[in-house]
């Protein structure tokens, strides 16, 4: 005699089930949910009004700028210009700001990575004295303002242009010295020193984090620190790197301070002393302003949906005990 199969009596109840109890319980479990929904979307909404009106009066006629709210432009849809952002990248360098934006920035974020990586591995993985006390100080520097540490690296920055003479030369098609003030390398150093405290942490949290049989396995097979790092841990690794990637980019792509110290040179100024720069000339030139802004801040938008999926992994990386 055969023994009843209990998960098919199983699934034949579950199909047996009224479908207007499954519909009740959807019903139950989408009414139990509204609330949040409509409060997360009413708050998306809310944030995103001051980026639709930035957006929508880069696009008006002056004259209707100063007259009429942005809003205004729902009735009339077809009044936009491009002169706006014309005027900006023709006539007020925004084009040559933006690439020396790129040439800041790129090079900063992807130091920084690549630093902070090394660093982190070191950290987790290696034995060597007094890790966890250098681990520390690197930690403890978070507290420490950027503001206290720009006078002295300006000074050093103008020292070592003095002892080296030919640190002061123009850098082939870049343009600007070969490092210190008014150079691209003085400011990717400059960036880099002053994200690698939070890059270190965040990435030696995670590395902590991945499973020691992996490394058992890796130096067994004769594979050496290097191998490991580049086979194991970076493709692992990937959230927080691509968190630590918006991060940085963002941090880099905003500083006003940073390229206001070390940058004196116009020619070398990125978007934000351009923009500075247009607020204190067109200061009644809402259209212009508007245009820059939106222009600073289109690019740092698509770097950050293009790596949005691995952001939420990569922040959670940083509270996992390594």
């Amino acid at each position: 005699m055969a023994r009843p199969n209990p998960t098919a009596s199983g699934e034949t109840a579950v199909r047996a089930r009224p479908v207007g109890l499954q519909f009740g319980a959807t019903v139950r479990r989408v009414a139990g949910r509204l609330p949040l929904h409509l409060s997360v979307i009413g708050l998306a909404a809310l944030w995103s009004i001051p980026t639709i009106a930035l957006l929508v009066s880069s696009f008006r006629d002056p004259g209707l700028v100063v007259t009429s709210g942005w809003w205004n432009a729902i009735k009339d849809p077809f009044s936009f210009t491009l002169d706006n952002y014309e005027t900006v990248l023709d006539q007020n360098g925004m084009a040559r700001s933006f690439l020396n934006s790129l040439i800041i920035t790129i090079p900063s974020t992807l130091l920084t990575i690549l630093v902070a990586a090394f660093a982190a591995y070191a950290f987790a993985w290696m034995k060597f004295p007094l890790r966890n006390f250098l681990f520390l100080v690197m930690v403890g520097l978070l507290v420490v303002p950027l503001q206290m540490t720009l006078i002295p690296v300006l000074k050093l920055y103008v020292s070592l242009n003095e002892w080296f003479g030919f640190l002061g030369h123009d850098v082939p098609l870049l343009g600007g010295r070969w490092f210190g003030t008014n150079s691209y390398a003085g400011i990717w150093v400059a960036h880099t020193a002053y994200g690698l405290p939070f890059a270190v942490y965040l990435l030696r949290n995670f590395f902590g984090g991945l499973p020691r049989d992996l490394f058992e396995s890796a130096y067994l097979d004769g594979a050496s620190d290097f191998k490991v790092f580049r086979r194991i841990v970076l493709p692992l690794s990937m959230p927080a790197i691509a968190a630590l990637a918006i991060f940085q980019f963002l941090w880099v792509w905003n500083d006003l301070l940073v390229a206001l110290i070390f940058l004196g040179d116009p020619d070398r100024a990125p978007m934000t002393l351009t923009i500075t720069n247009l607020v204190s000339s067109f200061g009644t030139s809402y259209q212009l302003l508007t245009a820059a802004a939106f222009i600073s801040m289109a690019l740092p938008l698509v770097v950050f949906f293009a790596l949005q999926r691995y952001f939420v992994q990569g922040i959670l990386a940083g509270s996992v005990k390594g």
